[in-house]
Order: C-alpha cells, then structure tokens, then sequence
C-alpha cells in the first residue's frame, strides 16, 4: 500500500503573527488559529500548512505529512525505514515516522484507529 500524497507541511516559527501574514500574502487562507501561537492555513485544494511558534532559543523546524487511508492496512516497503510506529496523536490522527536514505525524518498521518 503506498501513501495518498502530502496531506500537509507542519512548520515552526519565532513569530506566528508574522508567518501567517507572509503566507496569506502568497494567498493561502485562515482555516483556523490556537490560543497558543500556532494555526493552520491553506490554499485552494492543496495540502495546509499549519504553524507553531516555537522559543527563539529552538532552531525552526520543517515536516512534511503524507497522508495514508488506513493505519492497520499500511505496510511499508522494506525500503522504508520505520522510525516509529503508528501511534495516535492528541490532534486526532495516528502517525508513523519514517527516515529516508539522507536521514530525513518524514510523517505518516492515517485517520484515528478505531
């Protein structure tokens, strides 16, 4: 079984007043924001992007979600190397990592097990 695609970029910050406005300004649109200095925001039909501060003494860090239907049907290719397990996460989903041959950590987000 393969992944759907990229379901979303998971971005840190120093300032996420300032990151939402730049990427509203490459026309991507509120879909929400947090009460803790982070959101999501997404333009037209494609993956979101959602936004966290993090303390300015933390380097920013990149994700890239890719997006799997079912958690309990998924098997990876020998080819990947399995980081972590499916495990459910406090956002609502379950999520493996995987590491790619250059050491790039990568999310695999399936809907909650049920």
């Amino acid at each position: 079984m393969a992944t759907e695609g990229i379901e979303a970029v998971f971005l840190e910050t120093h300032n996420w007043g300032k990151s939402a406005k730049f990427f509203q300004a490459l026309g991507f649109e509120l879909e929400f924001s947090t009460d803790h200095n982070s959101g999501q925001l997404r333009n037209g039909d494609g993956p979101s992007v959602f936004i966290a501060e993090v303390p300015e003494d933390r380097k920013p860090q990149t994700q890239i979600v890719l997006k799997v239907a079912d958690a309990e049907t998924f098997r990876p290719d020998p080819a990947v190397e399995v980081v972590t397990p499916f495990e459910d996460t406090h956002y609502g989903t379950t999520e493996m990592t995987v590491r790619d041959p250059d050491g790039r950590l990568w999310s695999l987000q399936a809907p909650t097990r049920k």
